[in-house]
């Protein structure tokens, strides 16, 4: 094993450690939390019975109070997350949480946990099921996260400065609760992974599930939309071959379809049980749009989401609450854009030819590119890598501290601003303005916290000259207030993004 391959298997190493021992630390604080204060809403531990079912016998259980402690940390979206794998969508308010978690979460109380059930009763196993699901999958996704960082930012440490990071993230308390974002996070980043790796089809079921996750899933097809783009460009303008263009559009589109399929399917299973058999007069109103679709109207109806609907006076302690993770953002977005306006304002064409070639595996996935041997990839990683970190290393020793907020004046064409990160920022900018103008502004540490250009802009500006260390030491700061700050208010009922 060459020095390099040591490395990377190192630092995977240290990733899956810290990223399990992060998870314990969370579950720590939430169990510490809960026995030091008392929750501001008692109700977590109430389960009516289900719709579907007249009379349900109480269970008569050998650990009754492991199996209350388990049922009261089952809180806000949690509730509806472990109703729906009990009892199926019975509210027309619980088709807003999509079913991927609670189906992985009832698969899991049926099958690996069911012996625990005259232990500590169905609904603690649900809820058990839960943070066991959600506490693996963020691991993985912290092992995934390294691996797209390496393939992206073409240096090590850089990566793994920015996975560490991803570990210790302020919206760390969604990840191990029994939240939609660790299932989220693993098929998003494992998605994009598997894409940029060359392996579509798996790459279009990951992504595809992701939108089964969390709404905001159906975005991730605008990676394939990317490098469709640029398939259609290079097959056109530099081969010359229209043909090959229209395949590669009719492939491209296929596959963004493929990607929404997950979400249309469940609007379409909502219309099923709430609107048909129903006489109009009868019906929700959204069953009479020209397009009904069931999650639109429940944002809008029952939490009041909608464009400019937050910007009131009395929201202004969420905007304050949601400002460190937008000014981050906004940051890396508006410092990629200064450093490289070539190639964000250009959409990537107008990179220049070291920068084109080292970015075509993501910009153009022909059928030509994945069977060349000179594909870049993990495997060609360790060849250029120290050549790469002592260009970088130069490159900082060389720039000028006043040249912007990190002091890098150089065009660097690796780390953060390589030209392989474009897409990411893209997709960081549309999530960024939505949950801004949209959404309700305090879930953006959540909704934002899976996008890697958060983590390698903090990464980059770790190592960057001048302020920029002090400002990777805030970004630390901020995590750790905001996970010792979420954990005590989540965790005993208290709002908190």
């Amino acid at each position: 094993m060459n020095t390099s391959n040591f490395q990377k298997s190192n630092h995977i190493c240290i990733i899956l450690k810290t990223a399990v021992c992060s998870r314990l630390f969370l579950l720590t604080l939430i169990i510490f939390w809960r026995s030091l204060f008392e929750p501001y809403d008692t109700s977590a531990p109430l389960n009516p019975n289900c719709l579907s079912l007249e009379s349900q016998p109480a269970d008569t259980v050998l650990w009754p109070k492991i199996g209350a402690a388990i049922e009261g940390s089952i809180v806000w979206d949690a509730v509806y997350f472990v109703r729906i794998a009990q009892c199926g969508y019975e509210y027309e308010q619980s088709y807003a949480f999509l079913p991927l978690l609670p189906i992985c979460i009832s698969f899991l109380s049926r099958t690996v946990f069911a012996p625990l059930i005259p232990l500590i009763g169905h609904r603690a196993v649900l809820g058990l099921s839960g943070y066991v699901l959600n506490n693996i999958a963020f691991v993985l996704a912290a092992v995934y996260f390294y691996k797209l960082s390496v393939i992206i930012l073409k240096d090590k440490e850089a990566a793994f400065r920015a996975s560490i990071l991803f570990c210790f993230n302020p919206a760390s308390i969604f990840y191990s609760s029994i939240y939609s974002e660790s299932l989220y996070a693993l098929l998003s980043v494992g998605g994009v992974y598997h894409l940029i790796s060359s392996s579509s089809n798996v790459a279009v079921l990951w992504l595809a599930l992701s939108g089964s996750a969390r709404s905001n899933g159906v975005l991730n097809a605008g990676y394939f939309c990317f490098q469709t783009m640029h398939e259609a460009y290079e097959a056109i303008f530099l081969k010359k071959r229209a043909y090959l263009s229209v395949q590669v559009l009719l492939v491209g589109v296929l596959r963004c379809l493929c990607i929404f399929v997950p979400f249309v399917a469940f609007q379409a299973y909502g219309y099923y049980n709430i609107c048909l058999g129903h006489f109009p007069d009868e019906m929700s109103p959204w069953c009479k749009a020209r397009v009904p679709l069931v999650y639109n109207y429940l944002q809008s109806h029952y939490w009041g989401v909608g464009f400019l609907r937050y910007f009131q006076l009395k929201q202004l302690p969420n905007f304050l609450l949601a400002s460190p993770i937008l000014s981050l953002a906004l940051c890396s977005i508006i410092h990629y854009m200064r450093l490289q306006p070539e190639i964000f304002f250009s959409l990537g064409f107008r990179a220049s030819p070291e920068e084109k070639n080292s970015a075509a595996v993501l910009f153009s996935l022909g059928a030509d590119k994945r069977s060349n041997s000179d594909q870049f990839s993990e495997k060609s990683i360790p060849q250029t890598q120290e050549n790469h970190n002592l260009r970088r290393r130069k490159q900082l020793q060389g720039e000028e501290s006043a040249a912007s907020p990190t002091g890098c004046k150089s065009s660097a064409r690796l780390g953060y601003l390589s030209a392989f990160v474009l897409p990411f920022v893209l997709h960081l900018g549309f999530m960024a303005a939505t949950a801004f103008f949209v959404m309700h502004v305090q879930v953006s540490t959540r909704f934002l916290s899976a996008s890697p250009p958060l983590y390698w802009f903090a990464s980059y500006l770790m190592v960057a000259p001048g302020a920029g260390r002090r400002w990777g030491y805030l970004i630390w700061a901020y995590s750790a207030a905001y996970i010792l700050l979420g954990s005590l208010l989540f965790s005993n009922f208290y709002p908190f993004t």
